[in-house]
């Protein structure tokens, strides 16, 4: 069978193996973006041949139609649970049980780079070099499909997905309600260190997705952007703050918490739910305008993705977001509801 394609020796596998021999001229970021585009086009001009699998999940999957690819070999479950007040937690969780042939993605460790004091927030973006030789490990390359998840609500999940965004890789569909959902739907589980074939990984790198502090000052004063802070309310206006020196949040921001996304079963709000609450927030600005931000970037992703899943355009990321901003002291500081 070739990779990704549900193709298997038929004639069309015959097709896909000479039009790849004929792309070989190609760079191998090139050839690699032809191939995704021909599978997509396969794949949406010949699924009902049912040759060819189905098409990519890109935002969320639920857990019933997780069941049916548990087996596929083409497919990379990736956990990631975490906790931010005990960095080790996630790693026992996983050792003690996971979904059956998921890999584990350490937030610190795996998904980003080490803090450097008064210079990086708390979870700086990982160096590509490194992240694709862990991609590849975990057998992932340009026509995989990967499925992560977490504990819950997907707020750590939404990193790995957006990083991959940022890499290139659109193939990743966050799962919807996470472990807790799978546990609670009576699901096959295991805690088995499953062997990975390793694979491929080249990086693509979409810099639109980003957003530095200079744009984020840039954000402030131009009434056709928005700043959206998906931080708790109550961080938001300088209350409780247990994981940063300093109180707050950029001034102009819009308060925008990530677990409103969710109901009450942790899972996300339909669609056009989500159009609607973030359509409200930015009224007239289009959400390609928009720069999000959280305390260290890892979690701000969830809007990201509920945006996205609503069928919005991206914002950009301020990956260093609130511990970044608050290194330099003579960047201002907001408190209360408004500024």
């Amino acid at each position: 069978m070739l990779r990704g394609t549900g193709i298997n020796g038929s004639h069309d596998g015959i097709i896909y193996k000479n039009l790849l021999a004929s792309y070989t001229h190609l760079q191998d970021t090139d050839r690699y973006h032809w191939v995704e585009d021909f599978v997509a086009f396969m794949r949406s001009h010949l699924s009902s041949t049912k040759q060819i699998g189905t098409m990519p999940y890109k935002t969320l999957i639920s857990t019933h139609d997780l069941t049916d690819y548990i087996d596929n070999t083409d497919w990379v479950i990736v956990d990631c649970r975490f906790d931010l007040a005990d960095a080790s937690w996630g790693k026992r969780q996983y050792l003690e049980s996971h979904i059956p042939g998921a890999v584990y993605a350490h937030l610190n460790s795996d998904l980003a780079s080490p803090v450097i004091p008064g210079a990086t927030g708390r979870h700086p973006l990982p160096d590509i070099d490194e992240v694709a030789k862990k991609l590849s490990a975990w057998g992932i390359d340009q026509l995989t499909q990967v499925i992560v998840y977490d504990q819950d609500s997907g707020m750590f999940a939404a990193r790995l997905w957006w990083l991959l965004r940022w890499l290139g890789h659109e193939k990743v569909a966050v799962l919807d309600g996470g472990w807790q959902k799978w546990k609670r739907d009576g699901l096959p589980v295991q805690n088995e260190i499953p062997a990975k074939e390793p694979a491929t990984f080249i990086p693509r790198l979409q810099t639109g997705l980003i957003a530095d502090v200079d744009d984020v000052i840039a954000c402030q004063n131009n009434p056709n952007q928005k700043l959206l802070d998906a931080r708790s309310a109550d961080r938001f206006r300088g209350e409780n703050e247990t994981l940063d020196p300093i109180a707050g949040h950029i001034p102009g921001a819009i308060s925008v918490p990530l677990m409103d996304n969710l109901d009450a079963d942790n899972c996300f709000r339909p669609a056009s739910e989500l159009e609607g609450r973030f359509r409200d927030i930015l009224d007239k600005t289009s959400a390609k305008e928009a720069i999000v931000y959280c305390g260290s970037g890892v979690t701000t992703a969830h809007n990201i993705l509920a945006m996205v899943h609503a069928g919005m355009d991206e914002p950009r990321l301020y990956a260093g977001s609130w511990s970044h901003w608050i290194t330099d002291p003579s960047r201002p500081v907001s408190t209360g509801e408004k500024d």
